[in-house]
């Protein structure tokens, strides 16, 4: 029946949770959402697209996406009505420890245009885990000299919860001769020991058997109990005592094995083998022991595994005290290792939804890539800066906490730089400095820009009369620099008419290769100079084009005999006179 209503509780608690999630808030481009933790594969988060001001119909053909820092897929956007939704379980104490705060980082993103949205997703703890006690009995050896006031330290419960669920009060079961002292010691570790308000007789009682509970901060509040057993017992009547009942010490992670943490010191007040002391540790998980030892006549705690910043920055140790006296009595301290951060990770960087390759004709402004660059380091050692190299025509915009933008900072020209390669360097602030790099390659794409252009503004071509019809006689050539289509040259002569007749009937151009054939034979005494121009067009669209004039002079040739003309054919004729030949004649 108490794990029913317990269920119950637990059910109420995220019902009311999923029903009071944290409304969106928009602010520098960021949707925040809250959602309990452990919540069941369906479960409603938030209207996404209707928060970020996008239709949902426009979802689809705008190709939105999501995308999650640690690529995993805890939620997801139903593209039918913009709803964002619990997709996988999350487990926030794997995917946050202990840290009060859990958020996972969403990037959404649409095209045409392409907008980059941010939403953070708070994942909330709930209070589903009851203090938990190491063992079922916790056995307790006093002597009936120890006076009223003595102190016994008792090992605590933990709790899997963080915050207020994580919050821990104990009380004792009603009895006569001990009450419960609890102390809030530094790093919220809570410090709860016997106190001795009576004098013992281990004649009248030689064992007391009282019941320890702990019950957490939640709403309702979960409990967990272990049993005391203490044995009363006549002689050794000091037990050893630290000079501390805490201490607090610092080791930089990845230091080497037997590396000393600390020393302690516990003295005993008592005679022979009862002042002799050993140390070990206390109640201490096994995943704790790999990483750190005690030597047992010196008190020396040195590191045996390997701590890591990154993993856990915080240990607590207890350490038991125990005298050799055939009926042994401990001291317990604890003793707090906070772990230093150093530069040992390079930063991550990571490029995508890449939008390439760029239009030559492209704006500036235009986003080519997005970055996300991260450091698992803290402090200096986790803040990432992210750079390209200079004197290109592109910039990065920072746009939210470690993402950054690739956009066209000037205008491209494919015909002077047809790509670019460009190295993207992300660096920390470390000391020494580690970076990671990155490279992205940028094609331009060609678009029609560039009309064909001739070698010179006029030819000047010769030709004799009386060539045979099909004759070549020059050939135009025009170059464009573009690309495939846009590249391709169409010749053509600009129309017009010539002693009222079409150019056309004079001479053609082969469309692709620029020849120009004679169609008829000219005839010098006819025609001596003919002008027209030729147009040279790409296939490009918007098609492009270029002209040039051609020149084309016709030389004489001596294909007429001299003529006579008769006697008295015309007014005040001397007479019949002859036609000299030009001397080549």
């Amino acid at each position: 029946m108490a794990l029913l209503r317990r269920d119950a509780l637990v059910t109420r608690q995220l019902l009311r949770l999923v029903l009071l999630h944290t409304a969106w808030e928009v602010g520098s481009g960021q949707v925040r959402y809250s959602v309990p933790k452990d919540s069941k594969h369906g479960t409603f988060v938030g209207r996404l697209a209707q928060d970020l001001g996008l239709e949902v119909a426009e979802l689809v053909p705008r190709m939105f996406r999501m995308v999650s820092k640690d690529r995993r897929d805890y939620f997801e956007v139903n593209l039918q009505n913009g709803v964002l939704f619990v997709n996988s379980r999350v487990d926030r104490e794997e995917l946050c420890g202990q840290s009060p705060l859990c958020a996972i980082d969403l990037e959404v993103i649409v095209d045409k245009p392409l907008r980059i949205f941010h939403v953070e997703v708070e994942i909330q703890d709930i209070n589903e885990n009851a203090p938990v006690f190491l063992v079922q009995a916790q056995n307790l050896v006093i002597s009936e000299s120890r006076l009223s006031g003595s102190r016994f330290p008792l090992e605590g419960a933990s709790d899997a919860d963080i915050g207020t669920n994580s919050l821990r009060t104990y009380k004792l079961s009603l009895n006569n001769y001990f009450t419960l002292d609890v102390q809030v010691k530094n790093y919220h570790s809570t410090l709860a020991e016997l106190v001795l308000k009576k004098s013992l007789d281990r004649e009248e009682i030689p064992e007391h058997r009282l019941l320890f509970t702990s019950t957490d901060g939640g709403k309702p509040g979960l409990t967990g109990t272990v049993q005391l057993v203490i044995t009363v017992l006549d002689a050794n009547d000091n037990a050893p005592i630290f000079n501390q009942s805490v201490y607090e010490v610092s080791s930089l992670e990845n230091a080497g094995h037997g590396t000393l943490v600390i020393t302690l010191n516990a003295t005993d007040l008592d005679e022979g083998i009862n002042k002799d002391i050993s140390y070990s540790f206390s109640d201490l998980p096994f995943s704790v022991r790999k990483i750190f030892s005690i030597d047992a006549y010196t008190s020396e705690i040195r590191l045996k595994g390997e701590v890591d910043y990154e993993v856990k920055t915080m240990y607590e140790i207890r350490v038991e005290a125990r005298d050799k006296s055939p009926f042994p009595l401990a001291g317990h301290c604890n003793v707090l290792v906070e772990i230093l951060d150093i530069n040992d990770n390079a930063p991550e960087l990571t490029i995508t939804s890449h939008s390439l390759p760029v239009p030559e004709d492209a704006p500036p402004g235009t986003v080519l890539a997005l970055i996300s660059v991260s450091d698992r380091d803290s402090g200096d050692n986790g803040k990432v800066t992210c750079s390209i190299p200079p004197n290109l025509p592109f910039q990065l915009v920072s746009t939210f906490k470690n993402y950054h933008s690739l956009v066209l900072a000037e205008a491209v020209d494919r015909e002077r730089v047809s790509e670019y390669k460009i190295l993207v360097t992300a660096r920390d602030e470390g000391a020494p400095s580690l970076s990671a790099s990155s490279s992205i390659l940028v094609p331009i794409a060609d678009v029609n820009d560039n009309a064909p252009a001739f070698a010179q503004p006029v030819y000047s071509v010769f030709v004799k009369e009386n060539n045979p019809p099909g004759a070549h006689l020059f050939t135009v050539s025009a170059s464009d620099p573009a690309l495939r289509e846009n590249a391709f040259v169409n010749y053509s002569v600009v129309e017009r008419s010539v002693v009222e007749q079409s150019l056309s009937g004079y001479f053609s151009v082969h469309s692709e290769s620029g020849h120009i054939y004679a169609l008829q034979p000219f005839d010098y005494e006819e025609l001596q100079v003919l002008q027209f121009q030729v147009s040279a067009r790409d296939a490009g669209f918007p098609s492009l084009c270029g002209n040039v004039t051609v020149q084309l002079f016709v030389l004489d040739e001596n294909d007429n005999a001299p003529a006579v003309s008769p006697a008295g054919s015309g007014r005040g004729s001397p007479g019949p006179e002859l036609v000299p030949l030009s001397e080549e004649e």
